[in-house]
């Protein structure tokens, strides 16, 4: 199928955004769960991933960079699958925590090959060539998830040292490597896919910086 087919047959603008809107309930629903019976995981949790799905509402606002509405219910689906994730799905589906992996790291991917296409279009003295691009998604979300495993591993020490519930926690060195692997998935379905999709995206993370830097000068 065609990018153009593709393009048709997906939902409509509407239907994407009730997507985002349902989600965005839910997780405050969890908010309000955790705030009523005492779960500060559930609070933590459910109101970050809250903020996080208005962040391309946030671009849009106030650096004028509209996002394709179906890149909000990819941020989206990533928090929120996260927060169900934490609040049961993963101890009980062993399988949920390697998808909400692939697909954090598939957001990090994007955000990165975003950010270098943005600077290859803004200046004609950057050419930056697709295998690189290939190459440095990888990169960024081996790098990012060796961070973050580093995070949690930091955030246990502190529960351990304060007998405080953390919101985050690791389950053993094969959990460590498992999260590393399937964050190499979603990051080698962004490179491989993601560089024809991403485009326009990146196009108009270029236009608003030069609008940013019209603004200061």
């Amino acid at each position: 199928m065609t990018v153009r087919g593709a393009l048709r047959v997906r939902p409509s603008l509407r239907t994407q955004r009730r997507l985002t809107r349902g989600m965005q309930v839910l997780l405050a629903a969890i908010v309000v769960y955790g705030a009523v019976f005492g779960q500060p995981k559930a609070i933590t949790n459910g109101g970050l991933g809250l903020f996080v799905t208005f962040v391309p509402a946030i671009l849009e606002r106030n650096y004028d960079m509209p996002l394709d509405p179906w890149l909000g219910v990819w941020i989206t689906s990533a928090v929120f699958l996260h927060t169900l994730g934490s609040a049961w799905f993963y101890a009980q589906i062993p399988w949920w925590d390697h998808l909400t992996h692939a697909l954090s790291a598939s957001l990090i991917a994007g955000a990165g090959y975003t950010t270098l296409r943005a600077v290859d279009l803004h200046s004609d003295e950057i050419s930056i060539p697709s295998r690189f691009a290939f190459v440095f998604i990888l990169v960024v979300v081996l790098a990012f998830g060796v961070v973050w495993e580093l995070f949690e591993f930091a955030l246990d020490i502190v529960a351990d040292e304060t007998g405080i519930s953390m919101p985050l926690a690791q389950f053993g060195l094969d959990d460590t490597v498992l999260d590393l692997m399937y964050n190499s998935v979603g990051a080698l379905i962004v490179a491989t896919f993601g560089q024809a999709h991403l485009t326009g995206v990146a196009e108009r993370a270029r236009e608003a910086l030069y609008g940013a830097i019209d603004d200061r000068s």
